[in-house]
């Protein structure tokens, strides 16, 4: 149990209550609660938080130290040193102590406690530390000990320090007094106006003076006397001791009041400066303004009055009159652009003289001078317009006229050029309609003429009009229209010209129509003629189409048909060349186009080509299919499956099978690709085989297969079988056409148990090509169809 010291003074109570130390310490604990830590007060808060509270903020800003309660908080002696260190800095270095030094902390606070400021040592330091939980009430106890030991000094602290702000008031105070405001309040007031700029700048510059030298101190005076006070106040109040009361006339309240009056003062003051400042730029300003544009004015005006006197206008020319009008007109929003400087340099005399400016006579005289010249000017101004205006009118009319004759006489000289131009145009028609409707533009042109000419008389007599106004007034016509560059014989010239086209160009129009007739004739026969041999040749296409595919009869028999068809064919031939007869007469008469026919001389040339090329190439695979039925054995049932066969996939009907149509045919026939053993060396790549029969029914490569090639084909295929060339065919597309093959291509495009019997059983390539792993598909093949042994 922790030991207390402190204590043993009060050894012989414990007689008291017969040897009962638990309640012996209880009435112990009561007794200090009562007089040393019950009157502990922070904030309103009981002894025993006030005293926390107080501890709390002392150790704050101490590292290491966490005050909570009065037990474990004060275990490592951190807490007790740092509250000696916050009052007594002098007393611990406490940047040299450790936190894992508990006993050593505890020890020197008790010792510096002890020593310097008169507090017992009651607590024992290995108690504290051994023991889980220290007692809390000692600890309390003790703690309460700094509590009142410092506590003391800082009240001694702050009585000194509201004592010393007390006589910093007074001292303040003592300077920033009444008397220094009262006599600059009088300076303030005075508002004596100086004559001269310079006097009243000086007065500005005295001004400011004032508020930039003199007034800064006081007002950081004042300023630092009511942070004093305030501060003063509620140092008294926390420390429940009186409120400090000047004496009377040195209040805060009463230094602010003068200050106010002060303030307004100054601030009237410095808008009289400012004011009697502008009013004195005002004037100088005025009067010089007032100079300039009497100046600018009077040098405007000179030799104006003269120029208005003048009388050019009496004997110029309607362009001329014209001009000097708008040169007039130009002068008088000159003028009336002059209007307000004349206006504004009234103005300025009048505010001269509301403001008592010295100089206002001369000010005056110079005024009423500009503003008698410009009333002249004025009059003169307003006379010479009125005689131009009358001058002016006389010729309008005369000008007007020139203008309608103008605006009419341009675009009738438009017309009478369109129609030269239409009259005199070559046209090239290709029919009766074109030509018919050339005519009857004609004729509607014609049927305007009338109306023309009753324009042209309009024309002719706007001209009349203006003749005769200049004789009967006088007037000397200079010049041509200065509208136009027509003249009256211009309009006329051109009259008897467009009257003389007319009959011209109806000559022309007959004539065309003739030559469409005879042309329309000839189209005409030529149509008749093609609408019979155009579809004769198509027919007969189709028949001797029909006579290819037809399986019911034998070849002998189809041969015969085309026969005649082929003499009927030769027969037809003197329709083409006279159809060629008539085309040439229409070649003649240059006619491009036939209404009448959708067949030209080309189509019936191409069908008539192609009808010869069809028969002779049909009567040729007749003769080579008997060739081959008797050459091969082939029975004509044999012969009528082909042709069923080919037929059925020829799905353009053209004669023709395009590959996959070809490949299609052959597996319906059961030809199987794949059986064979060259076709197996190809599976891989699955097209090789495919390729290797379209080289032979179509060696040329046009990407079809006619039936004599498949005919062949088919007739090759049924006799025989494969064969080593075949098999080297193959081998040879997939050496990419070498001599030889390597194991690196057999094993890439064969399958695996394919590539590997190759491998094994083919010989060594021994050409002068060889390449290192070559082998011979050659002898491998030759071997392979029994040419000799594997």
């Amino acid at each position: 149990m922790m030991r207390l010291k402190f204590f043993l003074s009060l050894w012989s109570v414990t007689k008291i209550v017969d040897g009962n130390l638990k309640m012996t310490l209880g009435m112990i604990w009561t007794i200090i609660l009562r007089f040393a830590i019950q009157d502990i007060s922070v904030e309103e808060t009981s002894a025993k938080e006030g005293l926390l509270l107080w501890c709390q903020r002392k150790t704050a800003p101490y590292r290491n130290v966490n005050v909570q309660n009065f037990h474990i908080s004060w275990k490592d002696g951190l807490a007790l040193c740092a509250l000696i260190h916050r009052h007594r800095p002098d007393l611990i270095d406490y940047s040299k102590l450790r936190k894992d030094d508990p006993i050593g902390n505890l020890n020197t606070a008790f010792e510096v406690a002890e020593k310097y400021l008169d507090i017992p040592k009651m607590l024992d330091a290995e108690d504290i530390v051994n023991t889980p939980k220290p007692d809390e009430k000692a600890i309390m106890t003790y703690v309460s000990c700094f509590y009142h030991a410092f506590a003391g000094a800082e009240q001694v602290k702050v009585t000194t320090t509201n004592e010393v702000r007390r006589l910093g008031y007074r001292r303040i105070n003592s300077k920033l007094n009444l008397p220094w405001i009262r006599r600059t309040i009088p300076w303030l007031e005075n508002r004596v106006a100086e004559q001269t700029m310079r006097a009243m700048q000086q007065k500005l510059e005295d001004f400011r003076d004032y508020r930039r030298i003199h007034k800064p101190p006081r007002v950081q005076e004042k300023c630092q006397l009511e942070i004093n006070f305030n501060t003063l106040q509620t140092k008294l109040r926390l420390s429940n001791r009186p409120a400090f009361m000047p004496s009377e006339g040195k209040m805060v309240s009463d230094i602010a009041n003068a200050w106010k009056g002060l303030e307004q003062v100054e601030k009237g003051y410095e808008e009289w400066l400012l004011t009697e400042i502008r009013r004195l730029e005002r004037l100088d300003h005025l009067a010089e303004k007032f100079k300039q544009k009497c100046s600018l004015h009077e040098s405007w005006t000179t030799g104006k009055e003269h120029l208005l006197s003048q009388k050019d206008y009496e004997t110029a020319s309607l362009m001329e009159i014209r001009a000097l009008m708008r040169k007039h007109e130009a002068f008088e929003s000159d003028l009336a652009a002059h209007q307000d400087r004349v206006e504004q340099i009234a103005a300025i005399a009048q505010e001269l003289n509301e403001l008592d400016y010295h100089d206002a006579a001369s000010v005056n005289t110079r005024c009423q001078g500009i503003c008698d010249q410009w009333d002249n000017l004025g009059t003169l101004t307003q006379k010479r317009r009125d005689a131009l205006e009358r001058v002016e009118k006389l010729w309008e009319t005369i000008d007007q006229l020139y203008l309608e004759f103008a605006k009419r006489a341009a675009p009738f000289n438009n017309w009478m050029d369109g129609a030269m131009e239409d009259l005199q145009d070559m046209f090239i028609v290709h029919s009766i309609e074109e030509i018919q409707s050339l005519i009857t533009a004609h004729d509607q042109y014609k049927a305007t003429l009338p109306e023309a000419d009753k324009e042209r008389i309009a024309i002719m007599g706007i001209q009349n009009e203006i003749t005769k106004i200049a004789q009967t007034y006088g007037i000397k016509l200079v010049g041509v229209n200065p509208y136009t560059v027509l003249s009256p014989q211009d309009i006329t010239n051109k009259w008897e010209a467009v009257k003389q086209l007319v009959p011209h160009r109806d000559q022309m129009l007959q004539e065309e129509v003739a030559r469409q007739q005879a042309n329309e004739r000839l189209r005409r026969s030529f149509a008749a003629q093609a609408n019979i041999i155009g579809p004769w040749i198509q027919t007969k296409m189709e028949e001797i189409g029909h006579v290819s595919v037809d399986i019911t009869g034998s070849l002998e028999e189809q041969m015969n048909n085309l026969k005649q068809y082929e003499q009927n064919i030769i027969n037809y031939k003197s329709n083409i060349d006279k159809l060629e007869g008539d085309h040439q007469l229409i070649q003649e008469a240059l006619v491009f186009d036939n209404k009448h026919t959708n067949y030209t001389m080309e189509h019936v040339r191409v069908g008539w080509e192609q009808l010869l090329t069809t028969i002779a190439r049909t009567i040729n695979e007749v003769e080579n299919q008997i060739l081959t039925r008797d050459a091969k054995g082939i029975s004509q049932e044999q012969l009528n499956e082909f042709r069923a066969s080919f037929n059925h996939f020829d799905r353009k009907r053209n004669g023709m099978m395009d590959p996959d149509d070809f490949r299609a045919c052959l597996i319906s026939m059961g030809y199987d690709l794949v059986t064979e053993f060259s076709a197996s060396l190809l599976q891989s790549s699955g097209e090789v085989e495919f390729a290797r029969i379209m080289t032979l029914v179509d060696p040329n490569n046009t990407g079809v297969v006619t039936f004599q090639a498949f005919i062949d084909f088919m007739t090759r295929e049924t006799a025989e079988t494969d064969t080593a060339e075949q098999v080297m065919a193959s081998f040879k597309i997939l050496a990419s056409d070498k001599s030889y093959i390597t194991v690196e291509e057999l094993r890439r495009e064969l399958p695996p148990e394919q590539a590997e019997y190759c491998i094994c059983r083919m010989t060594k390539y021994a050409g002068p090509d060889a390449s290192p792993g070559a082998l011979d598909y050659i002898s491998f093949s030759s071997a392979l169809y029994g040419e000799s042994d594997l």
